[in-house]
């Protein structure tokens, strides 16, 4: 298959011109070689990684993760990325977690965030992200039971809370939370894990890309240990 056609596939469901102007999102090796017949889905471009879409004869990585800075041995193959617009983009990063958690349901957008409107009470909400997360973390200053308006933001999310409190949110799922953020955090904050909470979305990256190639995702895991 030719590797423009599977990054134009990419690029119509999320644009390159969304993403922020910070993010290094699209071709981050680009060789010589045009015809893809096996491609490695991966979260991040790690050295684990490229040893195993060496060693599965891949020629072509796909990660939502980018590279700021391309080692010299990793520039022997394809290597592209889909990071900040695959967050926004429908059916993105966040769309993902959503889905698995609640299947269809209506949302609200809000450029990096989604919103749920839902009754739920925090203890079954809590079983709901444990199928994802197993080690999930929370704070609730508010000592609230129930849940109404929740905010989703995969990946690093927790800069968006206070616009999900002023949106309405009373919770916001995300990961990477910080001690303080969680000491000040007007609505509950459950932080699933960085991780967790992006790593479904290489099924997107699937499904976009079609059957036309062969697929084969990475072995990767959270880098945190969890005695």
């Amino acid at each position: 298959m030719d590797k423009y056609e599977i990054t134009g596939k990419i690029e119509k469901f999320a644009p390159l011109d969304s993403q922020e102007n910070w993010d290094c999102s699209g071709w981050l090796v680009e060789t010589q070689q045009k015809d893809i017949s096996k491609i490695m889905l991966a979260l991040t471009v790690t050295e684990n990684v490229l040893n195993q879409a060496i060693e599965n004869d891949c020629d072509m990585i796909i990660s939502h993760h980018p590279l700021f800075l391309v080692p010299l041995e990793f520039k022997n193959i394809d290597i592209y990325c889909a990071h900040t617009n695959l967050d926004k983009a429908d059916g993105g990063t966040t769309d993902t977690l959503i889905s698995k958690l609640f299947g269809s349901v209506d949302k609200e957008k809000e450029e990096f965030l989604r919103y749920v409107n839902t009754e739920i009470s925090i203890d079954d909400f809590v079983e709901k992200l444990r199928k994802i997360s197993p080690n999930l973390r929370y704070t609730n200053n508010s000592g609230i039971k129930n849940l109404k308006k929740i905010a989703f933001c995969a990946g690093s999310g927790s800069d968006f809370i206070n616009q999900a409190f002023q949106n309405g949110a009373d919770a916001i799922v995300t990961g990477d939370l910080k001690f303080h953020t969680a000491i000040e955090s007007p609505i509950v904050v459950f932080d699933i894990g960085h991780f967790e909470s992006e790593i479904p979305v290489l099924e997107t990256f699937e499904k976009i890309i079609g059957d036309n190639v062969e697929i084969i995702k990475a072995i990767e895991n959270s880098p945190f240990i969890y005695p």
